[in-house]
């Protein structure tokens, strides 16, 4: 079995957009009206995609302390000084939690922790 997306409702597409292609660096596979009201949008260039949607009826957006997407990055250090320099927080870390894996967690626009892990 293989993940196929995993599927985000947002308040603002255009937001959440800018954030994951310009903070995470994903690309916009496929973007469309889904129906009056709903945009969809699918980033990406692997197997795995993350869809955004967007309802123009349904802003209470809730994911909740405990989920978090993690992203591989080739230095935490490197990030971490991309993101602060477009004047943007650090939720918690860098953490090292053996001497093979180092991570840092901040909030995309909606509040979903975002987790950028390096394997070092």
């Amino acid at each position: 079995m293989k993940l196929r997306s995993a599927t985000l409702k947002v308040k603002n597409l255009e937001d959440s957009l800018k954030f994951y292609q310009e903070i995470v660096g994903l690309v916009v596979d496929r973007r469309y009206i889904d129906r009056p009201g709903v945009e969809i949008a699918f980033l990406g260039d692997g197997e795995t995609k993350i869809e955004l949607i967007c309802m123009e009826d349904y802003k209470d957006i809730n994911f909740g302390k405990d989920i978090s997407l993690g992203f591989e990055v080739n230095s935490v250090d490197e990030k971490i000084k991309f993101i602060k320099e477009k004047g943007l927080d650090i939720l918690s870390g860098p953490f090292q939690v053996n001497p093979e894996l180092k991570y840092f967690y901040m909030l995309d626009p909606d509040g979903l922790k975002i987790m950028f892990v390096e394997t070092i």
